[in-house]
């Protein structure tokens, strides 16, 4: 079941207070995990700073978080390379979908590619891998609720599309991902999901965001991703 996003704080000013976000999710996360086989230092919490300029990522920044998601390349691509000249030891996934005329900016900006979805895609992946000598770990993205407006491999083709990555195209395939359908209980996808890696020998579980992600890592999440109750409203 999912559970409701916590009450975001806010400052004196009323704007945003992300360093007292960012603590109370941690706190939860560290609960939640706490509570389940995971224990409370196996579960990775990935801001997802999607739409908010480096501002309203600073204080998370400066709270000493290094974790962070963002969706779309070019937007990335903007923000980030400042923010890495003054903070250290930053891990960026990409979360958002990934198209292969992309790949070479993606590579370049990203420690961590989350939505492998298609041959072609990680055919380029690879090569642009090879090319750059950078290699990225990547996820799996798999579309649990096998929504056609939704990208990810079916989960009936998992097992076979990550033999493919691995084999074929020597890709560093640490786990998989999912955004379960909106609107419906998400247990029984993430079940699915944690199933699909278990039986793959993937050691990583991408899955829950703002509203459920407590419930995810019951059911074996590695990382959560949480934006809206870390930065707030998206910004644009």
């Amino acid at each position: 079941m999912s559970v409701e996003t916590p009450q975001l704080a806010a400052d004196e000013s009323h704007t945003i207070d992300v360093a007292a976000n960012l603590q109370a999710v941690r706190n939860r996360v560290d609960l939640a995990a706490r509570q389940s086989a995971q224990g409370s230092e196996g579960v990775s919490l990935i801001a997802v700073s999607k739409t908010h300029d480096a501002s309203r990522i600073r204080p998370a920044l400066d709270a000493g978080h290094r974790v962070f998601g963002e969706n779309r390349i070019q937007e990335a691509a903007a923000k980030w390379p400042e923010l890495r000249e003054v903070y250290d030891t930053l891990e960026l996934h990409l979360i958002g979908p990934l198209q292969t005329n992309k790949v070479k900016t993606a590579i370049a900006h990203f420690d961590v590619i989350q939505t492998v979805d298609r041959p072609k895609l990680a055919r380029v992946l690879a090569e642009e891998m090879t090319r750059s000598d950078r290699r990225r770990e990547c996820f799996v993205e798999v579309n649990v609720g096998e929504e056609p407006q939704k990208s990810g491999i079916l989960p009936r083709e998992a097992d076979a599309f990550i033999k493919e990555c691995r084999d074929q195209f020597q890709l560093p395939i640490r786990g998989v991902m999912c955004i379960p359908p909106i609107g419906r209980e998400p247990s029984p996808y993430f079940a699915l999901l944690a199933m699909i890696g278990e039986r793959n020998g993937l050691s990583a579980v991408s899955m829950g965001m703002s509203g459920d992600y407590e419930v995810a890592i019951a059911f074996g999440a590695t990382h959560v991703r949480v934006g809206t109750a870390i930065f707030g409203p998206r910004q644009r």
